[in-house]
């Protein structure tokens, strides 16, 4: 033993090197335990980050619209106001837009802004009818908030006069490619001969079905809005503040703002849900892995009480005797914490190697984060000192006299 460790130090690796099938077990259900804590942590952070991902590859995460228009009563019958019929909802411009997105910019929470023309009309071609979105759009700040360009699966983004980029499900429904013509008209009499440059896959049959890209001159003559748009869409940096921003937004402005998050309640919801179900799990995992070293620790109490009364007698103190076995709780945690972390790095990769899509791409990015494994590593340390509170305690309370004896 090296005389340079401290008397606790020594004592604590001898017990354990003693007692060593029973160190070894006990090393191993930590290992296990922090092993399932830390996969599943970074197998819910990938399958959350991929299903956002997908959520938001086809929206922004906040979007501005104008305030609903509301009737107003003309006239009262004594106290009471006529009451009004709720005023249909028409296409309408944002008032003052382009002073409203040049303040946006300014803002420190929002990554891209992109004014956005859209609203529904109907594509023909040859016998073949849909009604769709129309979604006029400058390409430069729209590729911020939605990557565009990166979904394309033919053509390129390219939505100048007399053109337009289509979903994968309209082309297929239209029977349409690159290069081919298509008819569009508006709910009003204004109609348009665009060209297809580009098709796009934006992982949503539903969106890949309805919406066709154009330049936002285009969709301002098509949609009867010259010089306006309907919406402002944003990118934030941060997802989760969402809703705080949009909420601001909303009562510096006065216009609607829709977050991803509103939104996409239910989904928000599911997400919330599993993320609480699985931290559920990860503490029952952790309370019985400390279950599991206070029991062995116990029991070390109880086999070696004649060691340890030869101790106090040669002069250790109580303190000391619960240093030596909360230095075995220690010990035992953060071994276990290095075995699980190797064990679940290991199921990561086989989990990489056997998820796979059809295609051969993987079902979702896992990534291994350094920050994860030391977050385990010390809290498996700090469980191991809290499971072996109590051992240590009985160990320091024993009468040297009578432990001796036996």
């Amino acid at each position: 033993m090296k005389s340079w460790l401290p008397f606790e130090w020594i004592a604590a690796l001898r017990f354990l090197r003693e007692g060593r099938m029973q160190s070894l077990l006990i090393v191993v259900g930590v290992g296990v335990g922090v092993a399932v804590i830390v996969f599943m942590s970074a197998l819910l952070s990938g399958l959350q980050a991929n299903l956002v991902r997908r959520t938001l590859s086809s929206q922004a995460h906040v979007v501005l619209l104008p305030a609903e228009e509301v009737a107003r009563p003309q006239g009262t019958t004594g106290e009471e106001a006529i009451r009004l019929q709720k005023q249909a909802q028409r296409l309408r411009s944002i008032d003052q837009w382009q002073q409203i997105r040049d303040r946006l910019h300014d803002w420190q929470e929002i990554a891209a802004v992109s004014p956005v023309a859209s609203g529904p009309a109907f594509v023909v071609r040859g016998d073949a009818n849909k009604a769709i979105t129309l979604i006029g759009i400058d390409p430069a700040h729209y590729n911020r908030v939605i990557s565009l360009s990166d979904r394309l699966t033919a053509g390129q983004l390219r939505v100048g006069a007399g053109e337009a980029v289509i979903g994968i499900e309209l082309a297929k429904d239209l029977g349409a490619d690159v290069g081919d013509k298509l008819r569009i008209s508006s709910a009003g009499s204004a109609a348009e001969t665009l060209t297809i440059t580009g098709l796009f896959d934006l992982g949503n049959k539903g969106v890949n079905a309805r919406n066709v890209y154009v330049g936002l001159r285009t969709g301002q003559t098509l949609l009867d809005l010259v010089g306006g748009v309907s919406s402002i869409e944003l990118a934030l940096y941060d997802l989760d503040e969402a809703e705080r921003v949009a909420q601001r937004i909303a009562a510096q402005t006065g216009l609607i703002a829709d977050s991803w998050i509103r939104t996409n309640a239910q989904f928000v919801t599911a997400l919330t849900s599993q993320r609480v179900s699985s931290n559920v799990i990860r503490f029952f995992v952790g309370l019985s892995v400390a279950f599991g070293i206070a029991s062995v620790l116990v029991v070390s109490v109880i086999q070696r009480s004649r060691e340890i009364g030869i101790l106090r007698a040669m002069g250790a103190t109580q303190a000391q005797m619960r240093r030596i076995f909360l230095l075995q709780g220690g010990i035992v945690g953060f071994c276990g914490s290095l075995l699980g972390s190797g064990l679940a790095w290991s199921f990561l990769l086989m989990w990489q190697l056997m998820a796979r899509n059809p295609d051969g791409t993987p079902l979702f990015v896992i990534a291994f984060e350094p920050l994860l494994v030391g977050v385990a590593a010390g809290g498996a340390g700090l469980v191991g000192i809290l499971a072996a509170l109590l051992p240590a305690r009985r160990a320091a309370s024993l009468d040297p006299v009578v432990a001796i004896r036996g």
